[in-house]
Parts: structure tokens; sequence; C-alpha cells
């Protein structure tokens, strides 16, 4: 009995050093800067020169409303369905009900 007893302690002693090594080597890094910088070159990345281009594309995009008093559009039916309003519920669902 004394010899399993004996075989748990040091397992669990090997584990707590283990952990501890582990503990250490993950916080011992020197602390990084909250604040980071970046050097802003006027040089830019294809995918950035894209975004820009595209951008500028669509702001050249002008929309009119003339599609709205076309024909076409005014002969389109709406079947939607009607939305009968119905009585609101109470005003606090969570308070106990009342009897009746």
């Amino acid at each position: 009995m004394f010899g399993l007893n004996k075989k748990i302690f040091i397992i669990g002693g090997i584990g707590i050093v283990v952990a501890g090594v582990v503990w250490y080597g993950m916080t011992s890094e020197t602390p990084t800067s909250l604040l980071t910088t970046t050097d802003v070159t006027g040089a830019s990345s294809a995918t950035e020169r894209d975004l820009i281009d595209t951008l500028l594309a669509l702001r050249a995009v002008t929309l009119n409303g003339s599609i709205f008093s076309d024909r076409a559009f005014l002969s389109l039916q709406d079947f939607g369905t009607q939305i009968i309003t119905e009585p609101a519920g109470r005003s606090n669902p969570f308070a106990p009900l009342e009897p009746q």
C-alpha cells in the first residue's frame, strides 16, 4: 500500500513540475507593447489599388427614378397578403396572471 501511495505522489509531483515549466515557458516572454506602429508608405498593394479602382467606378454610377414611371412598372400587380391587425397582448407578459 505504501508503494502505491509513493508512486501516486511521484507522478503527481512530476505533473506539477511539468505544469510549472510550461507555465513559466508561456509567461516568461517579454510583454508586448499595447501600442503598435506601422510605417505608412506611398506604395500600395495590388489589392488596395483594385479596391480603389472599384470604388471609383462605383462613384461614377448614377441612378434615376425613371423606371418607376415606366408603363411596365406601373402595370405590375401586388400579390402580397393583407396583414390583419390583432389586439395587443398583456402590457407585461411576465407579470403573474390575475384571477378571473
